[in-house]
């Protein structure tokens, strides 16, 4: 299993290089770099959690990385993010237990909405938010 740089890739905003452009066959290009989706598992979440963070002391590589969440219950999990999908590997930020046999999520949201009812509570306030909005749109 090889490591790679764990550092997101800058790419400037305008190049317009979609993610299922020939971009990604280049050499030394990985698009879908487990770091790059993890960054993008916070940032959609974060909002609905008390603190959410890709880890940085745990190896990441192509194929894995690591999540450090706090529920607003006040209870760390460390989340593995792999291409079969997200799952609690420790009790603690930065902590794994290869003892734990937890099931995949498909997505954050159902992971989340599993251990947090405060989770489910703000995002579906969240939800009912952008839906009412969405109303008034188009009835202007």
């Amino acid at each position: 299993r090889m490591e790679t740089d764990c550092n997101p890739v800058e790419l400037p905003s305008n190049m317009g290089f979609e993610e299922d452009s020939d971009y990604r066959d280049f050499e030394g290009t990985d698009v879908k770099d487990m770091r790059l989706e993890a960054e993008a598992v916070v940032n959609d979440v974060l909002f609905a959690v008390s603190n959410m963070f890709v880890s940085k002391t745990l190896p990441c590589a192509e194929d894995v990385a690591y999540i450090n969440v706090e529920t607003r219950e006040r209870n760390r999990y460390c989340l593995e993010l792999t291409e079969a999908g997200l799952r609690v590997v420790g009790y603690g930020f930065d902590q794994t237990d290869d003892r734990l046999q937890t099931p995949y999520h498909e997505t954050v949201y159902s992971l989340l909405d599993s251990l947090s009812p405060a989770y489910r509570e703000v995002f579906g306030n969240a939800l009912l938010q952008r839906l009412e909005a969405l109303k008034k749109e188009s009835q202007s």
